[in-house]
């Protein structure tokens, strides 16, 4: 990683209204996130449940409820908010997904952490 950041994924590997998982490795290890892209905005979470400590996606990238509306946890059905990870529904209510400092640039997701 750099000051410029870990290249995650280009821009359009992000459906528009949808989401895509991705690993990465550094320092020795692999790391699990998930992005979802929302009207031009990219939101990045390490794919991590706060409940199980296992991925949130059955179907690889597909974190979307049926409406869209929240990241679904495909093992127990835990629903979080897009905008910051927060659990509004199921057996980790109140916790939250870790966001990951990303920015978009040059049509491509770069993350920090």
């Amino acid at each position: 990683m750099t000051a410029a950041g870990t290249r995650l994924c280009a821009l359009d590997d992000i459906p528009d209204g949808g989401s895509n998982g991705f690993t990465v490795e550094k320092g020795g290890g692999k790391y699990l996130y998930m992005a979802i892209r929302r009207e031009g905005r990219v939101v990045v979470y390490f794919n991590s449940c706060p409940h199980t400590g296992g991925p949130l996606d059955f179907k690889p990238g597909q974190f979307l409820s049926l409406d869209r509306s929240h990241i679904l946890c495909s093992t127990h059905g835990a629903l979080f908010r897009i905008e910051d990870g927060r659990c509004v529904s199921g057996p980790c209510a109140g916790e939250s997904l870790k966001a990951v400092d990303s920015v978009v640039r040059d049509g491509a997701v770069y993350i920090f952490g």
